[in-house]
């Protein structure tokens, strides 16, 4: 029997000459963010500010290892167990994401007109859900 495929719509944004992002919606907290599709983050992470602006009463727990990646292998980290996100018609019932300070993407795309991300979706979950991405039809399969 064939798991079933659930198609979550992308919105593809040009980084005006340096690439381009793709963007999904998430809700949490019964609220809808956007979050940057990101395969080359090992983990789904979260803006620390906009998650407490989203909840002030989740539970962020310090973590002892630094974050490499995102130009840095200094930045502190944290992570927070999340429950019900929604990517599409997948309810994820439990999820643990990485807590940064994610400011500076946020800057950068206000610069640009795009919308605020809460976070970046990593290959933590791409993986769990044998993703497949397809361009062409600006959609994320989740199996």
């Amino acid at each position: 029997m064939a798991k079933s495929q659930i198609n979550v719509p992308l919105t593809i944004i040009d980084l005006h000459g340096d690439g381009f992002h793709p963007l999904l919606d998430v809700v949490l907290f019964g609220q809808t963010f956007k979050l940057v599709l990101d395969t080359g983050a090992s983990r789904t992470a979260f803006d620390r500010d906009l998650l407490l602006r989203a909840n002030e009463q989740a539970a962020i727990v310090a973590s002892e290892q630094l974050s490499t990646g995102l130009g840095t292998n200094s930045m502190l980290s944290a992570t927070a167990l999340l429950e019900n996100i929604w990517i599409g018609n997948l309810l994820i019932a439990e999820l643990e994401v990485a807590v940064l300070d994610l400011s500076t993407i946020n800057i950068a795309y206000s610069e640009m007109g795009h919308p605020e991300v809460l976070g970046v979706l990593g290959s933590d979950v791409l993986m769990k859900y044998n993703a497949v991405i397809d361009f062409g039809k600006k959609v994320l399969i989740l199996k």
